[in-house]
Parts: C-alpha cells; structure tokens; sequence
C-alpha cells in the first residue's frame, strides 16, 4: 500500500490501481474465514492448461465464481471430474488476482456430490436423440462456393460481428443474409427455430448457426429438441458454431458440420481467399515447371546414354543375321509353296479326270443315248408300253420316236 501525505487532516487516501487490489487481496487473505472454505457448486468451463494448472467455474441458480486449482494440487487430486455439470464439494481458500482484478477460488480438494440437473438433462436428451438415430443421419457436405450463405445468430452479438469479418476478408461475392433471433432464453428456442425455417425460405446454399461462449446455462438454447428436429428438417446443411472450442451442445450433434468457434463456421463455409489461391496457382505454376525442366534434362541425359550404349552395341550385324534369315525363310516358303501348289494341281487334275468319266455328256459322247418317257428315265423295257413316245437325246440333238413292240 502507498501511502500519500497530505496537508489536510481529513484528506481521504489515494490509491493506484495496484495498491488498491494488493490490499484488497491483503484484506481477503487476512479473513481466517476465507481462507478454510469448503464450497459447494456445479463444475463448468473445466479446462486443464499446458502448465498443469486446472481452471474452471464453480456455480449455482444465483451466482458463479471462477476457481483455480494449482499443478501441485491438481497432482494430488484424488477425485477427477469427468465432464461438464458436476456437482463437487471443493476446499479452499478466497484471494485476488491481481492482474485480472477479480477474486478467485484457489481450490485444493475435490469430493463429488453428483451432477447437476441441466447437465442431467442435457444427458438423457443426448441419449434420446442418439437412440432415435439423429445423430447417425448422413452428414450433407458444405458446398464448395456458396452463393447465397444465411446466418442464424442475435444481430447484436459479437459473433455476428466475426462471422461477417471473416466473410467480407475471405469471400466478399457471397450474398449473406441473416435471420435475426435471441441466442439465450426461455423464448430462444422458438425464435430460432423460426429463424431456421425463414432462412430456408431465401433459398441459401448453407446455413451458419452461431453464438458466443457462455457456460451451459447460456448455451441451454441450443440443447432444446425441437431446435434439433427443426435443423434435421433444413434443406440445407448447416454448420454450427457455438461457444468455444470445448463447448458442445445438442445442436452440434445433429449438424451437418460443427466448428469450433463462429469465426471457424466463417472459414469452413467459404473457399480460401482469391489472393490465396493465386498465390497457390502461382506457386504450382514454378513448381511445375521446374519439375518439367528437370524430367526433360534428365531425359535428354538418358538419352545421350542410350545413344552411346546403341553405338558401342551396334545391332546392325544382328539387323543383317536376321535379314538373312528373312531371305531363306521366305525362300523356302516359296519352295513350299510351289510344291504344295504343284500337289493340288495333280489331285484336281486326277479328280477332273474321274469327274469327266462319270460326266453324262462323256457317256453320250462314246454312242451311249439317254430315253426320257416324259419326265422319267427309262432303263428297262419292261417300263415301256406299244405307242409310248419317247425322247431320245444323244450327244448331239435328239430324236422323239414311238415305241412299236417290246
């Protein structure tokens, strides 16, 4: 504390900010009351950081106070909190801190007490909804260049605000339209749902459902059912982001996608930025042909090789040993040839010469005649008749005679 001296008796004391919150600690730390406390509350915001250090939030229906659990403490813990909304029994003591100037809870034990009753109920919402299979329905991918991209989120918020920066920085052409509705609530739930059916109506290609971090409480909007059954029914697939990193809510589980935080949603809806891709494109370009370069000067060195390989293995002895051989194949093919040639001529001449014996014309050509009695070949007398005519046809010409004895 600094003291300050003053001309007047009854001058009150001036503080500077610091001295102002070290006494204020010294004054809290002094309370023999405040620091042997046991406190009861429901856990939320748990968050471990890479020092060790354990952070989070002890609450009840009328208040919340932020509470630090120390590395060395937090190794001796013999009770370990397993998710949000547990109800614990902590031991501890009140100081300041200074930097932030807020008073803290420094807590070193744990014992549980049990769950509280949001997050009970948040649990056995989760349970239903996973058990009807709301959470298994097939996720809709975002599209790659939206047009039209609707936002469901208080037009007064901050998340707004960050949606629309990260929007115009990475992908001004969109069309962005935002439908207006309370984010925390007992008349959350109904004006987002009709938030989502408006914003369905303007025929977007992709929704973004957002607000900022809050504990459950806050965020309790977004674990409502038929908010739920209302984001299945959309048209479109939507994205959510809602809270922070380590919030999740019912909402989350039925989305088509889940982002981080608002400004994460912004990022994952929309393609990287124009001078982003050019610098890509440009990047590939070099790359490319480099790489070009690179594979045709090998290729010419490969060659360069094989040339002299090619020229020390000349193959033109082997080209002529196989031009030769190609010569006496094809010589004795045409020997083969002939004579199979000459064989087929002497079977077709044999058998012209069986086929003329037993020719017709061969047999009327040596006096032999054929006699037709109409259209029927007469071989024995017997098939003859006194005054039957007959047809005669010899080698040359024919005669019709009449049959006068048999």
């Amino acid at each position: 504390m600094i003291k300050q001296k003053s001309l007047f008796k009854d001058e009150p004391r001036r503080f500077t900010v610091k001295s102002l919150t070290a006494y204020i600690r010294q004054r809290l730390e002094g309370d023999a009351t405040l620091q042997d406390v046991w406190l009861e509350g429901e856990i939320s915001n748990w968050r471990r950081a890479t020092s060790g250090h354990i952070y989070f939030t002890l609450k009840d229906a009328g208040a919340t106070l932020p509470c630090v659990i120390w590395r060395a403490q937090a190794a001796r813990l013999s009770y370990q909190p397993q998710g949000e909304g547990q109800v614990v029994l902590a031991h501890g003591k009140i100081s300041v801190y200074e930097i932030g100037g807020n008073y803290q809870f420094y807590a070193d034990s744990l014992e549980a007490l049990g769950q509280g009753d949001l997050h009970a109920e948040f649990e056995q919402l989760k349970a239903k909804l996973k058990a009807e299979g709301l959470f298994d329905q097939t996720k809709r991918p975002l599209p790659h260049f939206p047009q039209k991209i609707g936002i469901v989120t208080s037009s007064s918020g901050a998340a707004l605000q960050d949606i629309l920066h990260v929007l115009r920085r990475r992908y001004p052409m969109a069309l962005v339209i935002v439908a207006h509705t309370l984010v925390q609530g007992t008349q959350a739930p109904l004006q987002i749902i009709s938030a989502l059916q408006a914003i369905s109506q303007q025929q977007v290609d992709v929704i973004i459902m957002a607000r900022g971090g809050g504990n459950l409480e806050d965020l309790w909007a977004f674990n409502n059912e038929a908010v739920a059954r209302a984001m299945i029914a959309s048209p479109v697939p939507i994205i959510t982001g809602i809270g922070h990193e380590i919030d999740f809510t019912i909402a989350d589980f039925v989305a088509d996608v889940r982002a981080p935080t608002p400004s994460a949603a912004a990022e994952m809806v929309t393609p990287q930025p124009v001078d982003e891709l050019q610098r890509q494109l440009q990047t590939q370009q070099i790359a490319l042909s480099e790489a070009m370069t690179g594979h045709i000067k090998q290729l010419r060195r490969d060659l360069q090789s094989q040339r002299r390989v090619l020229k020390r293995l000349s193959p033109q002895n082997l080209i002529n040993n196989q031009r030769q051989r190609l010569d006496d194949l094809v010589s004795r093919l045409s020997r083969v040839t002939e004579y199979r040639l000459a064989q087929q001529q002497q079977r077709v001449s044999h058998l012209a010469a069986r086929l003329g014996g037993l020719n017709p014309e061969s047999v009327l050509a040596r006096g032999y005649a054929i006699v037709h009695k109409g259209a029927q070949v007469i071989s024995q007398a017997q098939q003859l008749e006194i005054d039957d005519e007959l047809t005669v046809k010899f080698y040359e010409g024919e005669v019709k005679v009449i049959v006068k004895s048999t």
